[in-house]
């Protein structure tokens, strides 16, 4: 009688067990799927808008892998992403931009990237937030000339954004208004915009591979989700090609107040 009771309860057990691993492999896969659709719906956002990416996938990198993890992993991403736009660019980009903002952005990175471990994130968040909300506000009063600096002003720009999104992951959105003022717009707005972050990322990567935040495996996903974010990019290129001037701006000052209140109120 027990030994009958102890059968059967050995057949529910595997029973049980056949039916969870298809149960969880189908999640693993949703979970991957997921990944992937945003992967490429943020590469695509970015194309268009310069901007914006990292604003639908860290979520769910964050959800699947955790902060410390989501953000390097995301680095590694949009390094290809960007690299992406800088190609299907690659004829309207402004070289002494970038060359300005490196000279300040390559020193600084390396600096945020190894004080990334430690840094208080919620507050430079809400900065960042009121930043971008200021922004949108100043364009519309005829005070964008405020955010105007010379081409050597870069060099400083490269120096605080760079440290910044050694911190923050991503800071696309606080790039932007600087190269608009500067008077660079659509093909030229994202290739430049572009080229500067990979100068960035780079950088980053380094620091973060010294101080061992970078793993193998993060590399694997990141380049993994950068190869989807290619066939984004391309998409977004022919959309920004296609997309009237003002139409431009208006879609960019839009993600700004969406960036900058979500900053706001979730720093």
């Amino acid at each position: 009688m027990h030994s009958t009771a102890s059968n059967k309860a050995k057949i529910v057990d595997l029973k049980l067990s056949v039916i969870s691993i298809p149960l969880c492999y189908k999640l693993v896969v949703s979970y991957w799927l997921l990944l992937g659709f945003s992967a490429f719906v943020a590469s695509t956002l970015a194309a268009v808008a310069g901007f914006g990416g990292a604003a639908v996938l860290m979520p769910v990198l964050v959800v699947m892998f955790g902060v410390r993890d989501a953000i390097p992993i995301l680095t590694v991403a949009q390094l290809i992403g960007n690299g992406s736009r800088v190609w299907f660019n690659r004829r309207q980009i402004e070289l002494p931009v970038v060359g300005w903002f490196a000279l300040g952005g390559v020193p600084a990175a390396l600096i945020g990237g190894f004080l990334f471990a430690s840094a208080p994130i919620s507050f430079l968040l809400r900065l960042l937030g009121f930043f971008l909300v200021i922004t949108v506000v100043f364009r519309h009063l005829g005070k964008s000339s405020a955010l105007k600096i010379p081409l050597r002003g870069f060099t400083v720009l490269g120096a605080v954004l760079s440290f910044l999104s050694a911190l923050l992951g991503s800071i696309g959105p606080i790039m932007i208004p600087f190269f608009l003022a500067y008077g660079l717009v659509k093909g030229s707005l994202i290739g430049t915009e572009a080229l500067a972050t990979v100068v960035m990322h780079v950088t980053k990567l380094v620091a973060y591979r010294r101080v061992s935040i970078l793993s193998s495996d993060s590399i694997l996903i990141g380049a993994g989700l950068g190869c989807v974010m290619i066939v984004g990019s391309y998409l977004g290129k022919k959309i920004l090609d296609r997309l009237p001037e003002r139409v431009f701006i208006l879609l960019i000052e839009t993600t700004l107040l969406v960036a900058g209140i979500g900053f706001l109120i979730h720093g």
